[in-house]
């Protein structure tokens, strides 16, 4: 399909346990801009979600590099905990960072950059439970429903998924 970011290959991370719409609907939002969206998870498996639905991963970290994708994205719900446990994840987030790649967080998502280190000194927001891990970890928190800081953007719920996609596809098509 040809939209906005044809040509441009979105990584979007499952683990068991995430929150269903906070996967699905950047896949379809972004997959309607034209993007390749690619979904990697641990292994090459099926996932669930929190709610009842599943979802293939196309990729395992094992088989992906940032090189090959042009922004990572990460669904909340009980998956980051798991996510943020894979040191190959984590090297992929530093490296997307330094590249200046779109890093897109919601929810409980935000703990995913916090153990890869790059939120000291940067404004964010995330679900109000982990407020306290991000402010920990030297980030800013804000309560709003998106907050961009650079190329990292970050929303509270699932509720704020418009502003939270408009916002991946702006930084996307800039």
């Amino acid at each position: 399909m040809e939209g906005k970011l044809s040509g441009r290959r979105v990584a979007l991370f499952a683990a068991d346990l995430f929150e269903d719409i906070e996967l699905y609907y950047p896949l379809y939002r972004l997959g309607e801009e034209g993007a390749e969206v690619v979904v990697v998870g641990p292994s090459r498996r099926t996932y669930q979600g929190k709610h009842g639905l599943s979802i293939e991963a196309r990729a395992g970290l094992e088989d992906v590099r940032q090189e090959d994708f042009a922004a990572l994205v990460l669904p909340g719900g009980y998956a980051p905990d798991h996510l943020r446990r894979q040191e190959r994840l984590l090297e992929m987030v530093r490296g997307a960072d330094g590249a200046g790649k779109p890093i897109a967080a919601i929810c409980h998502a935000g703990w995913v950059p916090v153990s890869a280190g790059i939120v000291k000194g940067r404004r964010m927001t995330g679900f109000w439970s982990i407020k306290d891990d991000l402010v920990n970890a030297g980030a800013a928190y804000e309560d709003r429903p998106v907050v961009e800081d650079g190329n990292l953007i970050t929303s509270r719920y699932p509720n704020d998924l418009g502003a939270f996609c408009r916002a991946i596809i702006a930084a996307l098509s800039g």
